[in-house]
């Protein structure tokens, strides 16, 4: 692993030291998809699959999970206790969690996993500490919480970000818009069906090579830059996260407000449990989930356990999926009340989509 890291080092100083205009871009590229391609060589355990390691692998449960990331002691381990009642070691010193400790948040009738990972350090990205093993698990995350210490810098979230970066971890960004495909013969076709700034057929040529792909189809629907082919090349994660601002309790009301300003910030008090109203309602409307009731045929809706929905998976099929795939095979049609439909309650099909808060009543064939 040490000689990976050598030349990841050694491929960062040659970028550092190339200036970048037009003449340089072609070997800034070649270079850039050399250093992605070490950085998964790392992430990748030896003889491994790319799991998380012994204490790291946690089978996951509920509709979505959450990833605590941080620096050690910043108080992940008490937010998690205070919000799921499990029970992970808090104590005054750094690198008090050593493995992932899971938990379920109840929250709007959804079970949510929850992961309190180890601490991380700079450095993380290029093997230091536990860092492949706690980024490995972050990659299967539906929301990151940033848990940040109020009282130290603001540098602490520049140096996760670039930890996570590292990585292939795309935080509140959203994937860029490209359209690839690997061939068997007919060399490289680039098409775009917007001007493009950043990039010519050359240096894409120049990057495909390095992944010893000779033939392909690359459609640019996005002005997009090299870092945004090779994330697609390598299939980067896009995750959302919140930045929990900690301890704010020990800040002043003039503070406060200017941590409000921060994108994607919610501040807290884990030891109080100050503002978790907020950070719930955050949570739930980054995870994009929404809540269907069911309703027997004959009696009232089922409030008490309602099916929970992604925002991109809510269709009438989609509902039936979740509670039992064999469902679909009997359906003849559904009725909704609620805000999709137009009339209460509305006969639909399985392509109907679902909003928020709907009652579903099926009829079988």
């Amino acid at each position: 692993m040490s000689s990976i890291v050598d030349k990841i080092k050694e491929i960062e100083a040659e970028m550092a030291r190339t200036q970048k205009n037009k003449a340089t871009s072609y070997h800034l590229g070649t270079l850039k998809a050399k250093l992605a391609k070490l950085r998964k060589e790392l992430m990748t355990p030896q003889g491994g699959s790319g799991g998380g390691g012994v204490g790291f692998d946690v089978a996951k449960t509920g509709v979505a999970r959450i990833g605590f990331v941080g620096f050690p002691s910043v108080g992940k381990s008490t937010l998690m206790s205070k919000l799921t009642g499990t029970f992970s070691a808090v104590a005054a010193y750094e690198f008090t969690t050593l493995t992932t400790v899971p938990g379920v948040l109840q929250y709007k009738g959804a079970k949510i996993q929850i992961l309190d990972l180890p601490g991380i350090v700079e450095g993380a990205k290029d093997g230091r500490g536990r860092g492949r093993q706690v980024i490995a698990v972050a990659r299967t995350c539906s929301l990151i919480f940033l848990v940040l210490d109020v009282l130290k810098p603001l540098t602490h979230k520049k140096i996760i970000e670039t930890e996570l970066e590292g990585f292939g971890i795309r935080l509140n960004k959203q994937p860029p818009n490209i359209y690839f495909k690997k061939k068997d013969k007919g060399g490289i076709n680039m098409t775009n069906t917007v001007p493009l700034t950043n990039l010519d057929l050359d240096q894409v040529k120049a990057v495909l090579s390095e992944y010893r792909i000779h033939n392909a189809d690359v459609n640019f629907k996005c002005d997009a830059t090299v870092d945004d082919l090779i994330d697609v090349i390598e299939g980067r994660i896009y995750i959302p996260a919140i930045y929990v601002l900690n301890k704010i309790d020990q800040i002043s009301i003039e503070e406060l407000d200017l941590i409000y300003k921060i994108p994607h910030a919610v501040p807290i008090s884990a030891h109080h449990e100050w503002n978790f109203d907020e950070l719930l309602d955050k949570t739930w409307e980054y995870l994009n989930l929404i809540r269907i009731y069911t309703k027997p045929k004959g009696q009232l809706p089922d409030y008490s356990a309602p099916v929970v929905l992604r925002q991109n998976q809510r269709t009438v099929e989609d509902f039936c999926n979740s509670i039992h795939k064999g469902i679909v095979k009997q359906f003849k049609y559904a009725l909704v009340w609620g805000s999709s439909a137009k009339h209460q309650p509305q006969k639909v099909g399985l392509t109907h989509v679902l909003n928020d808060e709907d009652v579903v009543q099926l009829v079988k064939q």
